[in-house]
Parts: C-alpha cells; structure tokens; sequence
C-alpha cells in the first residue's frame, strides 16, 4: 500500500466476531488489501496482510496447529506475533531474528461484537457507541450489505434523510411530505465529527395503514465512514450504529446495529431492514460515478443538501482520498 490516505490510520470492521471461531481463518478485504484473520491459543484475534514472507502465497489457504498459521506452500509456520516459528523443510534451524521471514501484522481490536482493523498507525479510538451497555435496549445486528459503489457514496446516503420520501416510498417513506423534509435542520462540524440536529421528517407509521408520523432525527458522523442516527423526543427511541468497510475504491460492505426500547420479532426486523438496505443499494449503485465527488462543482446541490455537502468538506479537509474523486 503505497498511498497516504486519512483511511489507512482509522479502524475499520472486517467480521463480526462470531464469524471467527478458534481454528477458523478468515480472508476478508480493506482498502484494496487482502487480510487474512485467526485466533490464538488466548481467543485473541490477530490481522495480518495474506502474504506469506517466503514466497508470497495466500495463508488464507492455510491451517491453525499449535498455535501457529501455517502456509500451505511449504509448510512454513508464524506464531501469534507473526514470526517464523518452523520451517519443515530445516526443522532444526530457526529463522534469525532480525531475517525477513515475518508477516506483516495490523492493529485489531473486537468491540460492538464486531472485529476492526486499522492498517496503519491508529490516530484515535474506535468511534464511541455509548447506548452499548444500556440494558433496556433491544439490540439488532445487520450485515454485512455490500455495495458495488465506494463507502464514500453509502455513507453519504444514510445521511441523505431527504432521499427516503423517494427510494422508501413504499416502505417507510412518503413522497406526499417530501417537502416537510426540508432545510432548517443545523449541521456543526467539531474535532469529534460532523452533528446534524432539528431533523424533521414524516415517515409512514408501520402499524397504522394510511397514518404518517412526524419524526425528529440527529445524525452524528464519528468517523469518515461511521455515523449514528437518533430519534428523540418519542416513546419510541431507535437509534442506528452505521459503519462501512471500504473493501476496494468501488466496493464496500456496510454493517448496522439497531437499538429499540421495545422488543420486535427478529424475523420482522430483519425482512424490514433487508428491503430497505436493498432500496438503498439500488439507489446508491446507479449513483456515476461511483466514488464520491469531492469537488462541489462536480453536481448540482440544493439547499436541502447542507448535510451532505458538509460531509464532503470534511472528507476533503480530513485528507480522505480512497474512493473519491
């Protein structure tokens, strides 16, 4: 990786970290990088670039023995800090200390039940999800979505609110009230990210045929591509933890956790939540060109677009480069 990108220092989700069982490898895909992720002997997860030292094959083909990842080339062996441990082929002769026989490892952490990575030197911490450890809340998990588009434009869609009159409007939008959706929301930009408050929308009541509800909604961009949507001001809170792995400049997957003070049929949620992230595939997919346009004379913007065009700001300002243009 030869760029110099805001997004190679941040942390990024790969796997939920259910999908990686002891013993199991995963290969999985950052910023145009193949990783390849396991378990040591502690149940700790470790991330490393899927390039054997010796002869460059994939060690995602490989196998977990003692402890170790072993290449399926020539057998070679990395310990848990990615370290040549064993060489079938000279079994009594260990790698110096100081050869090139290591694997290039990345930083981990599991939080959220998911597993991030962050390819370079991280500049700050995970993106904070406080309502994580508040008991009376219902917690829902959906994903990965992929997306043949850059993260750029899907992040930017979940901020978007003005677009689900449209794109849901069979669903939980209602393009009779488009224009309630309107412009008085406030957008400020802090070293913590980009809050967007004041956000009223109409949204189609669920339980109720033909009833609109009106909504008030803050977004909170944390991170480039991690944001977080609220309801307030209801007996019915709902809050969305939205974060996007940037897997190639035109591909990303895109991964949520819910949160309800109510308990709903897992079933429901999931055949609701699924039409809607397939409507916004749709939608963001047809969306030329595909990475984000950074230049604001690229479109044509609105009034009603203050949100988004303060996001690309911040990108541009941030040094965001990968899936952009």
């Amino acid at each position: 990786m030869d760029y110099n990108d805001f997004l190679k220092h941040d942390w990024h989700v790969v796997a939920s970290s259910q999908d990686l069982l002891p013993g199991k490898i995963l290969k999985v895909r950052l910023l145009g990088q193949d990783v390849v992720l396991w378990r040591n002997i502690n149940n700790e997860a470790v991330a490393w670039e899927d390039r054997c030292p010796h002869r460059g094959a994939s060690l995602a083909r490989g196998w977990v023995e003692n402890d170790a990842l072993v290449c399926p080339y020539h057998g070679l062996a990395f310990n848990g800090e990615g370290k040549c441990s064993h060489i079938p082929a000279h079994p009594e002769a260990a790698p110096p200390k100081k050869s090139k026989a290591c694997v290039t490892t990345y930083n981990l952490q599991e939080r959220y039940g998911m597993i991030w990575v962050c390819l370079g030197t991280p500049e700050q911490d995970i993106a904070p999800f406080p309502e994580w450890d508040t008991p009376n809340y219902h917690k829902y998990f959906f994903g990965p979505t992929m997306y043949q588009s850059s993260a750029g434009r899907a992040l930017e869609n979940f901020i978007d609110f003005n677009h689900v009159p449209f794109v849901h409007g069979d669903t939980l939008g209602n393009s009779e009230y488009a224009n309630t959706n309107g412009s008085e929301y406030t957008v400020q930009v802090s070293s913590d990210g980009i809050y967007i408050s004041n956000v009223k929308t109409w949204e189609n009541d669920l339980r109720i045929k033909g009833k609109v509800i009106c909504r008030n909604l803050v977004f909170e961009v944390l991170r480039p591509l991690t944001a977080c949507l609220r309801r307030v001001a209801t007996d019915e809170p709902l809050i969305i933890f939205y974060t996007i792995t940037p897997v190639d400049e035109e591909e990303c997957l895109v991964w949520r956790w819910t949160f309800f003070n109510q308990e709903i049929p897992e079933k429901m949620f999931n055949e609701f939540t699924n039409s809607l992230m397939n409507q916004d595939v749709e939608a963001v997919e047809s969306q030329r060109p595909k990475r984000l346009p950074l230049d604001l004379q690229a479109e044509y913007h609105l009034p009603s677009d203050r949100a988004t065009v303060t996001y690309r700001k911040w990108l541009k300002k941030l040094g965001v480069t990968f899936g952009t243009v």
